[in-house]
């Protein structure tokens, strides 16, 4: 059984199929918690068990590489890419929560940072994140940045970009907005990330983290924890994002 399909993904086949024997057979569900098949499962992800495959995380030496190579620009875009690059990844936000999926039918609205929540001072700048999937509580949190002395410090970057979306889209809801005066897609930004990092590191938009106010677990846009892995990482990062 498990040759043909990761053993991981056995459990989550066994449920769809309960769920279509129920009606005929209603303890189903007992039967498929039973001993016999629950340490077969076990058995099968031991014998069989694929070993998990983590991504190499983006560093603040990589976020300096892009802010190079951008320097300068004056392309509205360029400066869309750069800003939600740097700002997800001193504040531990999901990719999700700076752009929209690429499937219409999952865009909301309601999940979107609206530009009316953002405060820039001169230390700092914050904005109000919406509700979400991963929000327990439902009732968001409010996102705020310090100024930083570091060549990736997200603070001028996410001036600069504001002052140019507030000429371009003056009467616009939303924070993010393309050229096209759209919510940027995943596939903006991933597109513009492969530019720079080969596949083992791109794909580190994908590592666990916790954000202490929510107290849960979650995953973060770049991998901005591997920086708190030791002790001067997250002195660093503690004095540059608050929750």
């Amino acid at each position: 059984m498990c040759q043909h399909i990761n053993p991981r993904s056995v459990a989550t086949y066994l449920s769809g199929i309960c769920n279509q024997l129920e009606p005929y057979f209603p303890n189903v569900r007992a039967l498929r918690k039973s001993p016999l098949v629950t340490k077969t499962l076990a058995g099968c992800q031991r014998l069989r068990g694929v070993p998990t495959i983590r991504k190499q995380p983006l560093s603040r030496d990589d976020l300096c590489r892009v802010v190079a190579h951008y320097h300068g620009s004056q392309r509205y875009d360029d400066r869309l890419f750069v800003t939600p690059l740097l700002t997800g990844f001193y504040a531990l936000m999901r990719l999700g929560e700076l752009t929209w999926p690429d499937n219409p039918a999952l865009q909301d609205d309601s999940k979107t940072t609206k530009v009316r929540s953002v405060v820039v001072s001169n230390q700092r700048y914050e904005f109000f994140l919406p509700c979400s999937k991963t929000d327990r509580i439902f009732e968001g949190n409010r996102i705020i940045v310090r100024a930083m002395d570091h060549p990736s410090g997200p603070y001028p970057h996410f001036v600069s970009y504001l002052t140019s979306r507030n000429k371009r889209f003056p009467l616009s809801r939303e924070l993010w907005l393309t050229s096209r005066g759209r919510v940027p897609t995943r596939s903006f930004f991933i597109r513009r990330l492969c530019r720079f990092f080969p596949p083992s590191t791109r794909a580190s938009l994908c590592v666990p983290a916790v954000r202490p106010c929510r107290d849960k677990s979650h995953e973060t846009i770049v991998g901005a924890t591997h920086a708190t892995s030791v002790p001067r990482g997250l002195t660093e990062l503690q004095t540059g994002v608050i929750w």
